[in-house]
């Protein structure tokens, strides 16, 4: 393990946070090429400032009161000691994704086109994150009862928790899985998908990997069925993520509805002014043709009345 970086005037920095500024660095330039060209491009600099605010927010406050709220209810003087660790990505992306509606809906942007373009990114950034864990040893399984797995050194939170017990590499499968995600929604991005279908994909794909990898977990608390805070979050994100995608499917099937209208009156009204052009068209011709004849017979008229003089 690779706990500390750097110390400096004999504050130590972290080698979790250092590859943590980093992952979101890259995020920012790949949402950055991703959105280039964009309304929304002009925007991500002022966004990333009150989003990174937002996540630090979440991060901490799903740590505190909904992973570990056992251990802080016992020691509420730590709730507010963020430099001692303990941060959620669960809670960040809730606190980003927070930050997200609200500067969406006072900049007057579309939020799902917003959040298509940032989900490549985002899973990213996790994947990152979620690697530089393994070097501070705080988040890993459970025993693997066997031969295999992860061994932590001293003075890691995993040793800690079971000794020199092999662990299950549950982080480094869900950092591996996080890279598996970002190739998906980088591939489904050039294709020309409803607006907010690549969110909703991100949502889904990482939710459920955690909800699987959560049952290899060693160092959450376990509630209600036997899950962790991590598997109730995903689950109910799953289920807001499949009841928002019907909402949108619901909402493009209506929109295609009422263009199939709006183009079948359209074909109608201009098919009613051509029958109606005709008709005037044929109006015109049998006045002229009442016309025509009438001075014919005139003429004729005429023609008698001078040969009646004659």
């Amino acid at each position: 393990m690779f706990k500390d970086f750097i110390t400096i005037f004999g504050y130590t920095v972290q080698t979790h946070g250092v590859v943590s500024v980093i992952a979101i660095l890259l995020a920012y330039g790949v949402a950055l090429v991703g959105m280039r060209g964009t309304v929304y491009e002009k925007h991500m600099e002022s966004f990333i400032f009150y989003a990174v605010i937002g996540a630090i927010i979440g991060a901490r406050f799903w740590h505190v009161f909904v992973f570990q709220w056992p251990y802080f209810s016992q020691n509420p003087g730590e709730i507010l000691m963020i430099w001692k660790g303990g941060i959620s990505i669960l809670g960040a992306i809730i606190g980003g994704l927070v930050v997200l509606i609200i500067y969406s809906y006072k900049h007057k942007l579309n939020f799902f086109e917003f959040a298509d373009y940032l989900a490549p990114a985002l899973i990213l950034g996790q994947a990152i994150g979620r690697a530089a864990e393994l070097l501070a040893g705080d988040v890993f399984g459970s025993p693997t009862g066997g031969n295999f797995g992860m061994v932590y050194p001293e003075g890691t939170v995993a040793y800690s928790y079971y000794g020199s017990q092999p662990l299950w590499p549950a982080d480094i499968w869900e950092s591996q899985g996080n890279f598996v995600i970002y190739a998906i929604l980088v591939i489904l991005s050039a294709r020309k998908l409803p607006k907010g279908w690549i969110f909703l994909i991100y949502f889904i794909l990482y939710s459920f990997q955690r909800f699987m990898l959560e049952f290899l977990r060693g160092d959450s608390p376990r509630y209600f069925l036997n899950l962790t805070a991590g598997q109730w979050t995903t689950f109910w994100t799953i289920i807001a993520a499949i009841l928002l995608g019907a909402y949108l499917l619901f909402r493009q099937k209506k929109l295609a509805l009422n263009e199939g209208i709006m183009e079948n009156i359209g074909n109608r009204d201009g098919k009613g002014n051509k029958g109606n052009k005709g008709n005037k068209d044929n109006k015109n011709n049998n006045d002229n043709k009442n016309n025509k004849d009438n001075k014919n017979n005139k003429g004729k008229k005429n023609n008698n009345s001078k040969k009646g003089k004659k």
